[in-house]
């Protein structure tokens, strides 16, 4: 039996804060350690490796120093762009590593009024590796309806293949706002579909088709995903044997850290008699060495929200040994104000979502422009959130800012019309 593992949303480089940053590269570090411990044959990341295409230096260094020690092994690392390390100008840094020889991209696209890939071969064990990247919702679902299935199923061996889309038939009920992909637009027969996008585990047999898998998030990129850790959501990765089929995935739980979850209902209280509460709430949890993540909901009676200090609930769970404090305020409220919060668990689909509505109230006569105009401000918005790499000139930063945009919009601008 052969083996491989498969990894997807790493994100490295999400967490700001160093604690947390330094945890979520743990988790990397000790999902590769994991694998080559199971003597894997290859590995595969189904998409964002990276939380951004041009993530910072001292993440790619790190990141690459681990994926060099795979490679030395001689374990291949088969990848696809997600929607955060995507660049339709060939920037990213997942570009970067493949030319030096580090990872290899498996989606190599044949030219033709339908689209045709060509399957990557891996040379110890055969297996057959292509797929596709993900992209906004309105292009991808065009790749998937013009994609070549006939050819694909028509291959024989053993065939894996890739993307980062969330599959409509298995889209979790929280995550409706997500866009997704049919799954009778994925060829049919194949022996593996590597998935990512998805922040949450999941194996799927469907009949037709080989095990339709989700790693989920490897730590977490979001507070919504260091929540759900906290309330017991385990993370790691699919460790697969295969020969000419898949035996079902294992999946291996990688946690650098332990969790807690303090969930602390206000309603009806005044903001002093909240605050007794919380301190009574926090007295009930071993918080010594773990992650911490509080949430504090409902409506207070009277008082203010501000009333409930953020840095008193910190200071006295950092004093009782927590190593990271979260503090999620977002359904707090005031009976004197009401506010509006918006629960989102997909961030792109929130943007979406908000870009729709504003495109709704302008005057847009280019049908075209309203349909995806609301894919193309997120891409747009990604492209500006990317950094001034070390010794670019600015000059320079902004040429290739505006070039990346260029490709997302699909136009050509010269220099007199920029």
């Amino acid at each position: 039996m052969y083996r491989f593992a498969h990894l997807s949303d790493c994100h490295l480089g999400a967490q700001k804060q160093p604690e947390l940053r330094e945890l979520e590269f743990q988790a990397f570090r000790m999902a590769l350690d994991d694998a080559l411990e199971n003597d894997v044959d290859f590995m595969i990341i189904a998409g964002d490796l990276f939380h951004s295409n041009i993530p910072n230096m001292e993440t790619v260094k790190r990141a690459t120093l681990e994926l060099r020690r795979v490679r030395d092994e001689g374990v291949p690392i088969y990848v696809n762009y997600g929607s955060h390390d995507y660049s339709p100008s060939n920037t990213s840094m997942i570009d970067i590593l493949e030319t030096a020889g580090v990872i290899e991209k498996v989606v190599r696209p044949i030219p033709g009024k339908k689209l045709g890939l060509e399957f990557t071969v891996d040379e110890k064990t055969g297996a057959k590796i292509t797929g596709l990247s993900g992209r906004s919702r309105a292009l991808e679902v065009d790749y998937f309806r013009n994609l070549d299935r006939e050819v694909l199923e028509a291959e024989d061996g053993f065939r894996i293949f890739l993307f980062h889309s969330a599959i409509t038939q298995f889209k979790p009920v929280d995550f409706a706002e997500m866009d997704s992909i049919d799954l009778n637009l994925f060829p049919r027969g194949l022996e593996y579909y590597a998935g990512g996008h998805v922040h949450r585990r999941g194996c799927y047999m469907e009949e037709g088709y080989g095990p339709i898998v989700y790693p989920g998030a490897l730590f977490g990129s979001y507070a919504g995903d260091l929540e759900e850790n906290a309330r017991g959501e385990k993370r790691g990765y699919y460790l697969v044997e295969f020969r000419e089929k898949a035996k079902t995935p294992q999946f291996r739980v990688i946690m650098p850290a332990e969790f807690e979850y303090i969930e602390c209902d206000v309603t009806g209280k005044n903001s002093h008699d909240a605050s007794l509460l919380i301190g009574r709430e926090m007295g009930e949890h071993d918080v010594k060495g773990k992650v911490v993540m509080f949430k504090i909901r409902g409506e207070l009676s009277s008082g203010r929200t501000s009333d409930i200090d953020s840095a008193w609930i910190r200071r006295e769970l950092e004093s009782r040994g927590a190593r990271v404090v979260q503090i999620n305020r977002h359904g707090l409220s005031t009976r004197e104000i009401q506010k509006v919060r918006v629960a989102e668990s997909d961030i792109p689909a929130l943007e979406r979502r908000i870009f729709r509505e504003k495109l709704s109230g302008l005057d847009i006569r280019n049908k075209s422009l309203m349909k995806r105009g609301d894919s193309l401000a997120v891409e747009l918005l990604r492209k500006l959130e990317n950094e001034m790499a070390p010794g670019e000139k600015k000059e320079e930063y902004e040429r290739r800012v505006i070039e990346e945009a260029e490709a997302v919009m699909g136009v050509n601008l010269d220099d007199d019309n920029r």
